[in-house]
């Protein structure tokens, strides 16, 4: 079959189209093409703990192979409501206020898409995982976006107060912050905490990392008082335990907000893989140090990779936690992030994220670049080894 002379070629909707390529693609395309050192998308590239895998793999002999349950199974939902009562000391049904994901990115656009509607709109702090504005344009609710800055990240909550308005529905807050590294303190979420009990606001949590902090601590929004029924937590598996490729999530929320989350996630998902959500109940039962290992490993990895980024002439802001790490590549004289990547990319041979991706407008993060050191101890020597010969340039 031909197309008729009339007939139009199929296109992007309009609402995603400007959105295009993922940089995370143009990135790793660089990083093969020129054999570089990948230190830019944020997933391992070493294995997760023996312990979760065997579960993994007795529950696919054992026969858990067909569907689960839409919103998950009952066995780990209730594991995910006694870690959520551990860390907030808040007791949450599991049958109602727990949905598992297909990772925290579903567990965002099922939030996202299942609770805001045309007009609404959200404030996110920016720089944003980049799927939270495209989640918004699906639903055309309206991010409202509130920067904060190097050196320090910090939150302009007066700034924030001002952004709120009788259209204003939600404050997404990712803590520990993808990219920056930051660890929003008491006194922060508090602030953010006021904001929302005063205007009648829901607080969307991203905590991905909350295991991965290497100073101060996390805060969860959840236990703050007063924040329990207006606190939606996205948690995930990947990050913690190095199974990204796993994609399990999930999110916690009282039951009307739960309805919402479950209209969404049924016709996105509907089942996630049935042995590996039989696994993650293994993991959630790990022993602290397997959580002390994980961070101090981290803590190793971070340090060793900041050190070098330093003598080698970048401005580093070292990160209270996840795996990244921004730093300002202003003194090597590139005009803005993306031509210094992709020469780091091609003449250097490392690749790493330009972060201008992460803003609502590209000048924001023009000076900035993101590594992940995610990585074994081999794979940094090998980018560090290469990023001296910025020295020579």
């Amino acid at each position: 079959m031909t197309d008729s002379p009339d007939s139009k070629p199929v296109a992007t909707a309009a609402r995603l189209a400007r959105f295009g390529e993922s940089i995370f693609s143009e990135i790793s395309r660089l990083a093969n093409q020129h054999g570089a050192v990948n230190l830019g998308q944020g997933f391992p590239d070493f294995d997760g703990p023996d312990f979760v895998k065997q579960a993994a793999i007795d529950a696919i002999r054992n026969g858990h192979n067909q569907y689960a349950p839409m919103v998950g199974l009952p066995a780990l939902r209730e594991a995910i409501a006694r870690r959520f009562r551990d860390e907030t000391g808040v007791d949450v049904d599991p049958d109602t206020w727990i949905t598992v994901t297909c990772g925290c990115t579903e567990a965002i656009a099922a939030t996202l898409v299942g609770l805001t509607n045309p007009g609404d709109e959200v404030i996110i702090l920016e720089p944003f995982y980049d799927s939270y504005p495209a989640c918004l344009a699906k639903t055309d609710a309206v991010p409202r976006f509130l920067p904060i800055r190097p050196p320090n990240f910090d939150l302009d909550i007066q700034a924030m107060k001002a952004m709120v308005n009788d259209r204003t529905r939600f404050i997404m807050v990712n803590t520990p912050h993808n990219p920056c590294g930051k660890v929003y303190s008491t006194e922060e979420l508090d602030a953010i905490a006021a904001i929302a009990i005063e205007h009648d606001l829901i607080v969307i949590m991203d905590e991905v990392y909350d295991r991965l902090v290497f100073e101060g601590e996390h805060v969860y929004m959840a236990s703050r008082p007063g924040m329990a029924e207006r606190t939606i937590s996205l948690r995930s598996l990947g990050k913690t335990f190095s199974l990204t490729g796993w994609k399990i999530g999930w999110a916690i929320a009282p039951p009307h907000l739960t309805a919402g989350i479950r209209s969404a996630h049924q016709f996105f998902t509907f089942a996630i893989s049935t042995p590996f959500q039989h696994a993650t109940i293994a993991a959630l039962e790990a022993p602290d140090s397997y959580f002390e290992d994980f961070t101090n490993g981290y803590r190793r990895r971070r340090d060793l990779l900041c050190e070098a980024l330093d003598d080698v002439g970048f401005e580093v802001y070292t990160p209270a936690g996840t795996y990244f790490a921004l730093a300002d590549h202003t003194g090597f004289g590139f005009s803005d992030d993306v031509s210094f990547c992709r020469f780091l990319a091609s003449d250097i041979g490392v690749a790493a994220i330009p972060p201008s991706a992460f803003y609502s407008d590209p000048v924001e993060g023009r000076n900035l670049v993101r590594f992940a050191f995610c990585k074994s101890q081999p794979v940094l020597d090998a980018a560090i080894q290469r990023l001296q010969r910025l020295k020579t340039r």
